[in-house]
């Protein structure tokens, strides 16, 4: 069964409404949600979803944009297994980030994917990753436009 640990930038595009990848997330939790999948995410990324969602929906105009994004994560928990961090994971983050100089989330994402045996999902490469990309490649991470869903 395929194993995806998933990155903030894929998640927040199932709230975006006008997002052109919606529809493909939308997928990817409805597989999960039929046993299809297992989606994987790291306390990191439940953080940074917390702050990212918060503001989509204060953005949107939503009256209380703090507890959408907390029933968000909740309804995100339930269709995904929280990792717990190690000290493994700690230090495999660490030399992600020596290694390729990316936001240290995004480090925990491949870390995490690494435990688990699965595929790192980002929603598209960032610019940040670009210079790296061939390393990205070997270390299996995958972004929505290659997945086929």
């Amino acid at each position: 069964m395929e194993r995806l640990v998933l990155d903030t930038s894929v998640i927040v595009e199932y709230i975006i409404l006008r997002s052109m990848y919606r529809e493909k997330v939308a997928r990817l939790f409805d597989s999960a949600g039929m046993g299809r999948l297992k989606l994987y995410i790291s306390p990191i990324t439940l953080s940074e979803l917390l702050y990212v969602a918060s503001r989509v929906y204060e953005l949107a105009g939503l009256s209380n944009p703090n507890e959408e994004a907390l029933n968000y994560i909740e309804w995100i928990k339930r269709r995904s297994r929280v990792i717990d961090i190690s000290e493994d994971l700690v230090y495999r983050a660490g030399e992600l980030k020596k290694l390729l100089g990316l936001a240290l989330p995004d480090c925990y994402v491949i870390a995490v994917a690494e435990s688990v045996k699965g595929i790192p999902l980002f929603k598209s490469i960032e610019k940040e990753m670009e210079p790296v990309r061939a390393k990205l490649k070997k270390l299996g991470v995958k972004f929505l436009d290659d997945m086929e869903i």
